[in-house]
């Protein structure tokens, strides 16, 4: 059994170490056929650009801050011409969620009635004769028309006063209804959410009339 089991080591044995030959043998001819291989071709001088940055690209929009359900968008300014302008921002959606128009407000020059200036765009499927009407927690609304059309929509300027913008911080929610052309006897309500609206109205800048 002895004898046995030293044939069966030694043959252990000599079976790695040929393993172990065959494996630099063919370590050193692999070695051998890559420094043979030819060198690859010398790159051209070539320039790899850098990342523009689109965002900074005068008349482009971004979203500066998110307040409660309304963004504050900016539009980029050519560099030298002061702060980018800031609007608040929100999609509108009717009582299923489906959104369907959007509004954007920012504060006015001092100086005037209004203290507050709001653009509302609404489908082009919209009953313009009917107006825009817009109401805080259900209390009375206000009806405004709407100024002209384009491929996107129908546009509505609209101007509220301090007291209008009062109402907006303390309320819940504002309702904007429309009416659509197709059924002229029913109405869209969509609702304007008012969550963080005081906070993102507050840290607007009013823009300084142009000199005369």
């Amino acid at each position: 059994m002895k004898i046995e089991l030293i044939k069966s080591l030694s043959l252990i044995a000599a079976l790695s170490m040929g393993t172990a030959g065959f494996a630099q043998e063919t370590t050193e001819t692999t070695t051998e056929d890559a420094t043979t291989e030819q060198a690859p071709a010398p790159q051209p001088s070539v320039d790899l650009g850098e990342p523009v940055d689109g965002e900074r690209q005068p008349g482009r929009t971004y979203v500066e801050k998110v307040s409660g359900d309304w963004e504050r968008k900016c539009i980029v300014l050519p560099e030298g011409r002061g702060e980018d302008p800031c609007q608040l921002y929100q999609l509108l959606k009717d009582e299923t969620g489906n959104p369907v128009a959007e509004i954007s407000m920012g504060k006015l020059p001092e100086g005037g009635q209004a203290i507050a200036g709001a653009t509302v765009v609404v489908p082009l499927e919209t009953l313009l004769t009917q107006q825009l009407t817009i109401s805080v927690d259900g209390a009375q609304g206000r009806r405004y028309p709407f100024r002209f059309c384009t491929q996107q929509g129908c546009v509505a300027n609209i101007g509220f006063t301090a007291a209008e913008v009062t109402g907006f911080k303390n309320g819940a929610k504002a309702t904007v209804s429309i009416v659509p052309a197709a059924a002229p006897d029913q109405r869209v309500n969509l609702t304007m959410s008012l969550s963080g609206f005081t906070a993102g109205y507050d840290e607007l800048t009013a823009p300084t009339p142009a000199a005369q």
